[in-house]
This record gives C-alpha cells, sequence and structure tokens, in this order.
C-alpha cells in the first residue's frame, strides 16, 4: 500500500513540477493523474499495492469536499454576484458529459443488444 501512495504522490509531484515549468494553465494534481492515466495504460492496469491504495483512499473520499465547502462558505458574496455564469457553465458542462458519454456508450453497444435487433437463434428470449 505504501508503494502505492507513493506513486500516486510522486505522480502528483511530477505534474505539479511539468505545470510550472511549462507554465500552463493547469491543475498540478491534474496533470498528475493526467501521467498517472498513461503509466496505468502502459502497464495495463494498476498493481496491487496501488489497488490498496485506492480503495483505501476511497473510504476518506467524502473528507476530499470539506476545502470546496469551506470554499463555498468563504467566497459566498463573490458566488452571489456570479451565479448566473454559474449556473450556465454547470448545466452547459453536465449536458455536454451527459451527451458524449451517451455517444460514446452508443458506439461500444454490440450489434445483437441494439433496440429492436432479433434475438439469435437458439437462445431463449
Amino acid at each position: 500500500m505504501l508503494q502505492g501512495l507513493a506513486l500516486i504522490f510522486l505522480c502528483q509531484l511530477a505534474g505539479e513540477t511539468l505545470v510550472r515549468l511549462l507554465g500552463v494553465p493547469v491543475p498540478g494534481p491534474v496533470a498528475g493523474m493526467v501521467i498517472l492515466l498513461v503509466g496505468l495504460v502502459l502497464a495495463g492496469g494498476p498493481g496491487e499495492s496501488l489497488r490498496r491504495a485506492g480503495t483505501g483512499l476511497l473510504g476518506y473520499l467524502t473528507l476530499f469536499f470539506v476545502p470546496a465547502g469551506v470554499g463555498l462558505v468563504t467566497h459566498g458574496p463573490r458566488l452571489a454576484a456570479d451565479w448566473l455564469p454559474i449556473l450556465v457553465a454547470i448545466v452547459v458542462s453536465t449536458l455536454a458529459t451527459m451527451l458524449l458519454v451517451g455517444w460514446l456508450v452508443g458506439r461500444r453497444v454490440p450489434p445483437e443488444l441494439e433496440p429492436g435487433a432479433a434475438p439469435e437463434a437458439g437462445r431463449n428470449a
């Protein structure tokens, strides 16, 4: 588990370093997640240590929302002043995400599961 946590933190550190060196307007942890994703794709998935570390962190996922809640309280007046653009951004990004995921899932549906497809011969329907 310690090796998995070390790998996660090293990817975050690499992301932070990369962002600062390149001056890219992306949060370092996001760049670190991309680095981790590329590593996982190249490795064919997570090892046991990384899997255990990830599972352990999921148990504390609710704690990651505390800073966001504090930010909402701290920046309440700003949110009240800019509520409309924030609401539009949330709605548009949510709809775009739903459409993209629906399109991607639709491309992965096997032809025999398509709506209106005839059941295979010999199968009980």
